[in-house]
């Protein structure tokens, strides 16, 4: 089941800083920009976010997009439709 729209955002964040501590951390609410999408049609969200973790030390970018999406686990059934992602470490940001 997902969550209210508005309560979407903090809930990445929560599940993001859990699993990953990141050093910066910035998620924001795109699904304005797609209203009337077909991807927007069942109610999920879209999102980016940007992560700067040492969890990504070593990791290629796929692996990095993995880790985020691993993260978010079930939101992305539920909650989130598309997600862009920008992951670095402390040293690249």
């Amino acid at each position: 089941m997902s969550l209210p729209r508005e309560q979407r955002p903090d809930a990445i964040r929560a599940a993001l800083e859990a699993a990953l501590a990141p050093v910066a951390l910035e998620v924001v609410d795109e699904s304005h920009k797609h209203a009337g999408h077909a991807g927007a049609r069942d109610g999920r969200g879209h999102f980016a976010v940007t992560v700067v973790s040492e969890a990504f030390a070593g990791l290629a970018p796929l692996a990095r997009h993995r880790r985020v999406y691993a993260a978010l686990g079930g939101l992305m059934e539920t909650d989130i439709h598309a997600l862009s992602i920008q992951a670095r470490t402390p040293s690249e940001a």
